[in-house]
């Protein structure tokens, strides 16, 4: 299949705008413009085709995917943007904005590299491995990069990089044959063997599929992603970074999964989704189990519970409702879960900010966002107030913390 003629002028991209990024017309096309004329001026070229990769938010399901739960999620308006053209060659050269070039020889299969992981080539290298171990072609190209999906803020900066590649090999060699899922799972591949962070499959789904999703881990053969027949058009989502490090807390993420998991073994199953509910309230107290691991465990069953009646609050247009179980799913993250400070420490941002922001949420909900420990919270605010939220949160935490989002209804595609 031919492909379609690359872009111009970026004035033909304007009409993607509404489905993207709602309304912010003149902001996106200047950045559109800026980012085309490195491009031109970077690789000597007079056009581009264009891929836009959002970041996502999960709205519930606060740790829940890597034991088989489930998760309602959202692709957002910020987004990762390429603007690329093949090059004939096998060297995938990419310029990121605020970083610089960087040349990937997809000739050279070298396996995992120790000295790249936690790198861009780590992700490039990955995702060309693992769709070409499905079948799928591969090749060079030129691209420049820039993003608005924030490193650090719980958005999913690098699974939006990721499904960005799938999207370009898919589009310029492959004919726009490879599915979602297989997008899903080359990008999960390329994060956790080549990149080396281990995560689930939820930035991932979430980014690749967009949309307002509900999506169910159980079945570790096969995604189960459903549409969800509603939308949160009258709400701001803001996200705030509430300061902090997540440097030396990787043994803090890594025990929640690995808690669950534990009580599961305790039932002999290898994940919570595995246990019966009813079996594991009648016998827990005899496995003489940790104390935070069957309170984790008691988060995860409650929570897939949250995240089904939320569904049916949005499809019923009960929004009262949906914002009551994103604030029982904060309660339950801070109480049983315990992801909102590291115990011990007098260091406690995330909880500070998400009581101090209940003042001015006016009928709106917060939790916190993501892995948690430190980090943002998420606060769901009626558009009516959402400016004066915003106003009050910006002296609060400093603008360059507070984060505007509205959802986005496609996933990561050529324009």
């Amino acid at each position: 299949m031919p492909l379609k003629t690359p872009f111009t002028d970026m004035g033909q991209v304007v009409n993607y705008f509404p489905i993207l990024y709602g309304t912010d017309e003149t902001y996106q096309l200047d950045r559109y413009e800026n980012a085309f004329a490195e491009f031109k001026k970077i690789y000597g070229a007079n056009g581009a085709y264009v891929c836009s990769s959002s970041g996502r938010v999960e709205l519930l399901g606060n740790h829940t995917d890597h034991n088989g739960g489930k998760v309602l999620s959202t692709a957002i308006s910020l987004d990762t943007l390429a603007f690329f053209l093949p090059n004939g060659t096998d060297k995938v050269d990419v310029f990121s904005e605020g970083y610089g070039k960087i040349t990937v020889d997809l000739s050279e299969d070298k396996g995992v590299n120790e000295s790249e992981k936690g790198t861009t080539v780590a992700l490039i290298r990955g995702v060309s491995k693992s769709l070409k171990n499905m079948g799928f072609n591969v090749g060079g190209f030129n691209a420049y990069i820039t993003s608005t999906v924030l490193n650090g803020a719980g958005i999913s900066s690098s699974a939006a990089f990721e499904v960005l590649i799938c999207e370009i090999f898919n589009f310029l060699f492959n004919d726009e044959k490879i599915t979602c899922e297989q997008k899903v799972i080359a990008a999960h591949f390329a994060e956790n063997v080549y990149f080396g962070k281990p995560c689930g499959l939820l930035d991932q789904t979430a980014i690749a599929y967009g949309g307002l999703k509900k999506l169910d881990f159980k079945n570790a053969d096969k995604l189960s992603v459903e549409d969800v027949d509603g939308n949160l058009d009258d709400y701001t989502l803001i996200l705030i970074n509430t300061g902090g490090s997540h440097e030396n807390l990787t043994g803090e993420y890594a025990a929640i999964p690995a808690e669950m998991k534990s009580v599961a073994r305790a039932f002999g199953k290898e994940r919570l989704i595995d246990v019966d509910e009813d079996v594991f309230y009648n016998e827990v107290l005899s496995k003489n189990l940790p104390d935070r691991a069957v309170c984790r465990a008691i988060h995860f069953f409650e929570e897939n519970k949250r995240v089904d009646a939320a569904h049916r609050a949005i499809e019923n247009k009960n929004l009262p409702e949906f914002l009551n179980a994103v604030k029982q799913s904060g309660i339950s993250s801070l109480c049983k879960l315990q992801n909102c400070f590291v115990a011990g420490s007098g260091e406690q941002l995330i909880p500070k900010a998400l009581f101090i922001c209940e003042k001015y949420l006016k009928g709106g909900a917060n939790r916190v966002h993501g892995g948690g420990f430190a980090g943002t919270i998420l606060n769901i605010v009626k558009n009516e107030f959402s400016a004066e939220f915003i106003l009050k949160a910006n002296s609060l935490f400093g603008a360059e913390n507070v984060i505007p989002l509205k959802t986005r209804k496609k996933g990561t595609i050529v324009l």
